[in-house]
Formats: C-alpha cells, structure tokens, sequence
C-alpha cells in the first residue's frame, strides 16, 4: 500500500541520527514537509541535506530539549517554517545523547531522563497542540521495551518510559474528541553506527551477545524499522488507532 503525507507537516524531536533520522526520511519519502530538531548541530545539518534532496519543505533547528523555553519555541518555529502542524513525533532521550545517564540510579540520571525523554515530550506536545487541534492530526511518542517491564539495569529510563506509555493513553482520551490520535511505539534493541547497541558490539560484545542472546528474531532491530511503524501509526491507514503502545522489538520482550 502507498502511504503519502503530500501537503502534511510533521515534526521529529532528536532527529538527528538513528531513530529520529530514519523517521524523518521515512516521512520526507511519503512526500511530508518535515521539521527537525537535536542538539548536535553538524550530525544536524547532515540530516537536513539528506532531507532536503527528498520533496517537501524542510526546516531544522539546534535545540536543547531539555530547556522548556526552547522546546516551546522550536515547535512554534517548526510550524510557522512548514505551514502548521499535522505530525509530532516525540522521540528525544537523554539515553542517547548521553550513554551511562538513565542506567545508574543517581540524582543526575534521573534530572536527564525527566528533563528530556519526559517534559520535552509532555512540552512538545503542549505547544503543538493549538496546530494539531485545527485539523486534525497524530503525536506518536517514542518509548521502549524498558517502560514495560522490570528494568534492572536501567531504572531511571526504564521509569520514565513507562510514564510515556501511561502518557499516551490519557492524551488519547483527552484528544479523540479533537480528532488527534495519540500512539506509542516501544522499540527493543536498536542498533546503529554510533548509537549505544553500535558501540556496544564494538567496546562491549559481552553485553552486546546477551542482548543478542534474548531475541527470538536472532538479531538486533535496525531504525528504519522503528520509521515504518511511525509512519503507519500516523497514517489513514490507522485512522481508527489511538491510545496504543505498539513494541517493535523481534520478540525482545517475550
């Protein structure tokens, strides 16, 4: 089936690389006007050429999710840059930019897992709301695995991704009346040049092999298959799908 977002506005928060990037270009190939944001800005501007060789409108912005003022005003940017709002994908986390933040139980790791992968995306959505509200539209949340069950090793994270979930489920029922789906998607294991699982089967293969060890699928996931999920949850062809949490992870959590 063809999916097109011809003439739609979407915004991707930390979108830069790795999930974030394969969703942007995901969208930018179904002929969106995309907007992104990170913090880096050369792995930014690097993403914004890719965009940019693809149709549509494109805008980027550096932005430090973890201040709420800026947040707030990169969306609004975002939507007077593309015309409004139809799509807000939350997909920033602290966990990323930060590997070891969010796995040890300390006082900075929960300010960054908070800060970031839960009051951007509560803000995000606060501030795309009025554009969203106008016509319509979808707010996919990116959370994991980790939010949905026991996370030993990763506490912080592990909690704040659950809160996502929970978030999830009351902005959908708060929003259906304004015709705005809200879904959830919780990838396992995902591995890319230079993100965390990348790394890790370079400078750790110990914990690299027993992540690898616990999925069924035999393999760890790869972004553009987080993307193909985003991109159906905010399409018509899931037009009557709200308040879910879709795990995308080869059978990771089973």
């Amino acid at each position: 089936m063809e999916i097109s977002f011809a003439g739609k506005n979407v915004i991707v928060t930390g979108a830069s690389r790795g999930i974030g990037r394969s969703i942007a270009l995901a969208f930018a190939d179904c002929g969106a006007n995309v907007s992104i944001c990170a913090r880096g800005a050369e792995a930014l501007k690097k993403t914004e050429a890719e965009l940019k060789a693809k149709s549509g409108k494109i805008h980027a912005a550096t932005c430090d999710l973890a201040d709420a003022a800026a947040v707030m005003q990169y969306v609004k940017d975002a939507a007077a840059a593309l015309g409004g709002v139809d799509v807000l994908v939350n997909n920033a986390s602290g966990f990323n930019d930060m590997p070891g933040t969010g796995s040890k139980d300390d006082e900075e790791s929960w300010r960054v897992s908070i800060g970031v992968d839960l009051m951007a995306t509560v803000r995000a959505s606060q501030a795309a709301l009025p554009f969203l509200e106008r016509n319509g539209g979808s707010i996919i949340h990116i959370s994991s695995i980790a939010g949905q069950r026991t996370s030993i090793r990763l506490p912080p994270y592990g909690a704040v991704k659950a809160a996502l979930i929970q978030y999830t489920r009351n902005q959908a029922a708060r929003f259906a009346a304004k015709k705005i789906r809200v879904n959830c998607i919780a990838p396992g294991s995902v591995e890319f040049a230079g993100g965390i699982w990348g790394n890790a089967k370079i400078h750790n293969p110990p914990l690299y092999k027993s992540v690898l060890d616990g999925i069924p699928s035999g393999r760890l996931g790869r972004p553009e298959e987080i993307a193909g999920v985003a991109v159906f949850l905010a399409s018509d062809l899931a037009s009557w799908v709200t308040g879910q949490t879709i795990a995308v992870d080869g059978g990771q959590a089973l």
